[in-house]
């Protein structure tokens, strides 16, 4: 049952919004090779704020996740892609369809 999840916040630096879109876009084949990540989401929730949404059965499913490759790369290019450091919530679903 899934029953944990990430909110990731991502504010782009002006100029980077397309990048950071790009490398979101990009992040899904490793999402797809992390077999304890159940779903996986990018989004755009303004002209320059992001996000990433995912969902795990475990804690170790998440703690991996936090600890894959997604966030090595995320945190390799946050210098050069963010405003600051993405904000990280870690989130228990109450009910999920």
């Amino acid at each position: 049952m899934v029953k944990l999840a990430i909110l990731a916040r991502l504010e782009a630096k002006p100029g980077k919004e397309q990048d950071v879109a790009d490398f979101l876009k990009g992040a899904l084949p490793l999402a797809m090779e992390e077999a304890g990540t159940i779903s996986w989401f990018a989004l755009q929730i303004g002209p320059s704020t992001f996000g990433i949404f995912d969902t795990f059965e475990t804690q170790e499913g998440r703690e991996a996740h936090l600890g894959g490759e997604i966030a090595k790369a995320l945190m390799a290019n946050a210098p050069d892609l963010l405003v600051a450091d993405p904000v990280l919530e870690m989130v228990d679903l109450l009910a999920v369809k």
